[in-house]
């Protein structure tokens, strides 16, 4: 099962695409500080459309928004995470979000977990030589194995 893993981000849209406990592909949607916020939204979702129609996932996993200290980031990390979730929805595809604290305990088994143990996790279980980069790219893989484990396990209670 094909999933997107998605990082939400203004400046940087985290993603990786993952085949079982399998890595894909994975990088960033970087947008231009110099450009005008709307159309930085729609280089966001410019450049994920070209992502799923490339990969075309049965899945978008994406991580939910947690508390930010500023509240600019927040809205700014919100519209993000929406303009996903229009990309996803547009094209059909199924949308999971999951908490930070969700990714920590399916990648590392601790809810508490610095972000180099989810990395480092998430390297070892997807047999990476090296630590995914960048950082929002390493979460989003993360998030797409948080998923794959959630979904094998639904399917094993059934």
């Amino acid at each position: 099962m094909l999933i997107l893993g998605v990082d939400p981000g203004y400046d940087r849209l985290g993603w990786g695409v993952i085949n079982g406990e399998k890595a894909v592909a994975f990088g960033c949607v970087q947008t231009k500080k110099s450009l005008s916020e709307s159309r930085r939204l729609a280089d966001l979702y410019d450049g994920l459309v070209k992502i799923l129609t490339e990969y075309q996932p049965e899945a978008v996993a994406v991580e939910s928004l947690f508390f930010f200290q500023n509240q600019t980031t927040a809205i700014k990390v919100a519209q993000a995470r929406g303009v996903i979730l229009l990309a996803a929805e547009k094209l059909g595809i199924a949308i999971y979000s999951y908490t930070p604290l969700q990714v920590k305990m399916a990648v590392t088994g601790y809810g508490r977990a610095e972000k180099s143990q989810v990395q480092q996790m998430t390297k070892n279980i997807l047999k990476l030589e090296t630590l995914p980069r960048p950082d929002d790219a390493a979460d989003a893989l993360a998030i797409a194995l948080t998923h794959n484990f959630s979904y094998k396990l639904k399917n094993k209670l059934k």
